[in-house]
């Protein structure tokens, strides 16, 4: 089945492209959510009158995401999270946490459009690529910090020995 698409579609293609597509896919996916068209004769006439308003559109959105390109790659956002030994999280810092933080400092940015490989489980600085456009990427600085207050990392120390008491009840010595 041939469609052509009324919006850019991901690893499918970009609005006013031509595109073969399995029916299942284009009749119960594309077409209900009005993101394509039957690429019929007709439509085909109608594509060159939406490429050129896309060509438009696209030109107009590219500099907007320039713009937020350039105020996102100055933007610093500092996560705290708790921390074990050597400086691993407990949990981590996941795309939707850096959407959140991004959305408190006054910029809405999807979470789908913030790549991580994986998420973020140790203290440091990472720069994360933010795609906001098919053409600009910006990346935003992330540090994570432990809360915990300096010098309290390591283990627990009970009395003056220097040991952790685990069990504090007495034996019975008298088992079955």
């Amino acid at each position: 089945m041939e469609v052509i698409l009324k919006e850019d579609v991901n690893k499918l293609g970009h609005r006013g492209d031509v595109v073969k597509v399995a029916a299942g896919y284009g009749r119960n996916y594309l077409l209900p959510g009005k993101l394509a068209i039957e690429a019929t004769a007709a439509n085909k006439a109608v594509i060159e009158q939406m490429k050129a308003s896309a060509i438009r559109k696209s030109a107009g959105e590219k500099a907007g995401a320039e713009e937020l390109g350039a105020k996102l790659n100055e933007l610093a956002l500092v996560f705290e999270r708790k921390t074990g030994d050597g400086g691993h999280l407990f949990g981590s810092v996941t795309s939707q946490d850096i959407a959140r933080g991004l959305e408190a400092e006054g910029y809405t940015i999807d979470r789908r459009k913030i790549h991580l490989d994986e998420p973020l489980k140790t203290v440091g600085e990472f720069h994360v690529p933010v795609k906001i456009h098919r053409e600009v990427t910006a990346h935003v600085q992330v540090t994570i910090k432990s809360d915990a207050p300096e010098g309290a990392e390591g283990a627990v120390e009970d009395n003056d020995t220097g040991f952790v008491s685990l069990y504090t009840g007495e034996l019975d010595d008298n088992r079955d």
